[in-house]
Parts: C-alpha cells; structure tokens; sequence
C-alpha cells in the first residue's frame, strides 16, 4: 500500500514539473518574442509605423483605459461570443440528441448540415445585416453561424461512435434510448463535447469579429477596422492582442472546467 501511494506521489509530482515547465518555456517564448520586437523596432529593422512596437502598444492601451473606450469594446465583443458561444452549444446538444433518437431525420439533414456547414461565413454577414439589420443581434447570429453547423456534426458523429455493445447492454436490461442517452450516450460523449467546446468558442469569436466589421459601431472588430481605415496601427495592433487575450483566457476556462471533469471522473 505505501509503495503503491509513493509511486502516485512521485508520479504527481512528475506531472506537476511538466506542467510548470511547459507553462515556463510558453512564457519565455512570449517574452523573447515581445523583446525581439521590441528590440527591431529600436534598431529600425522593421518599420514602427507598420508594425507598430510593444512599448506603443502599452502606451495605446493606457491611453485606450484611460478613455474608457478599451474596456467598452472589450464588453461588448466578450458579451456577443459568449452569447453565441452558448447559444451555439444549446442547439447543438439538442439537435445532436434529436438526430440520434431519429435516425431517419439525421440521414435526410446530414448532407445539408454539410453543405451548410461548407458555405464561407463571411459571405452570409451581409445577408444576415440586410435580413435582421445592424446591431447585436446580426453579430450574435454571425458568430454562431460560424459554429453551429459543424459544432451538430462533431456532437453528433461523437454520439453515434459510442460503444454499441453498451447500448445493447441497455436494452437488454429493460431500458429505452432515454436510459442509453443518460446512462451511455453523454457519459461517455464527455470528452468530445469538451474538445467541441474549445473549437467552438474560438469560431464563435471569429464570427462576432466577422459580425463587427460590417454592421457595428462598438466592438473590438469595429476598432479593427476604424483603426485600419485611419491608419492608426497602435490602435488595431492593440486590438488584436486583446483579441489574442480573450481567446486564451476563454480558452482556459474551458480546460480547467475540463480538469475538474476529470477529477470527478476518476
């Protein structure tokens, strides 16, 4: 017993050292690259006004603070993926759960969700503006039809790939395709709705900024796209790194809701 608890131990620790090693090297790379920019720009071998610099983002970004306009922006662009990021997930789960309780339904819909799901998604933003206008709601809808249609694929081929023999099993015991979904089908689902997720907020990030530039006047992609139109290239560089920022914070939301399934899991 105490060999078996050293062994989890040294194993833990191990993955422990892994892990703030990664986390190391992931910002030294981050460092090395904002003081290799910094540095070119210094030494004029690269344009300032074309790349811009770190020390001129920091000093837009305080400038932006100071304003309030960063902090407006920012709201409104995490607002509008969060919104179509859980709208996203809703229909999906639902629609997924659907298409396999119906067979029938999910092979006369597969080949559209495919081909639906193959459109380019910059070309439906006009539409969506002249169909429902500017204004939230356009952008809402822009982000999760970036989404939507294979976030129902993924979810559903991931239910549809579950073990048969357990579903059997299921029947076999008297129960029906509610006990097979709640007992089979979303357990062990888990892991790849966890995986759509990750994919899905980022896509629904890109959407909203899709959504932004053509029917906004607040947003982090409507300062893109005002600051690329005036030439202020601080302001847009700045734009995107807070872009970067949502995404990796978001996205490490998702995996430590993750880690926590897996703890309870194992």
């Amino acid at each position: 017993m105490n060999e078996t608890s050293s062994l989890q131990s040294a194993f833990l620790k191990k993955h422990r050292q892994h892990h703030h090693l990664v986390l190391f090297l992931r910002i030294l790379g981050c460092i090395l690259f904002l003081g290799l920019w910094e540095i070119s720009t210094r030494l004029s071998w690269i344009d300032s006004f074309i790349f811009s610099s770190p020390s001129g983002i920091l000093k837009t970004l305080a400038v932006m603070s100071g304003d309030g306009s960063l902090f407006l922006h920012t709201k409104v662009t995490l607002y509008e993926t969060l919104v179509s990021f859980l709208l996203v997930i809703g229909i999906s789960f639902l629609t997924a759960t659907l298409l396999w309780i119906f067979p029938t339904v999910s092979e006369i819909l597969e080949p559209w969700l495919v081909v639906l799901n193959s459109l380019p998604k910059s070309a439906l933003a006009p539409l969506l503006i002249v169909w429902l206008g500017s204004g939230s709601r356009t952008i809402i809808v822009a982000g999760m039809s970036v989404a939507i249609f294979g976030s129902i694929i993924s979810m559903y081929t991931a239910f549809r790939e579950t073990d048969s023999e357990k579903i059997k099993l299921i029947h076999t015991l008297g129960g029906g395709k509610r006990e097979a979904l709640c007992y089979v089908i979303f357990p062990s689902s888990l892991p790849s709705v966890i995986s759509i997720l990750k994919v899905n907020i980022g896509l629904c990030l890109v959407g909203v900024i899709i959504g932004e530039f053509l029917a906004a006047r607040e947003g982090l992609g409507y300062l893109i796209i005002y600051a690329s139109q005036i030439f202020k290239l601080n302001y847009l560089i700045a734009a995107l790194m807070v872009l970067c920022l949502i995404a990796l914070i978001l996205y490490t939301v998702i995996q430590k809701f993750e880690h926590q399934i897996k703890r309870s899991r194992s």
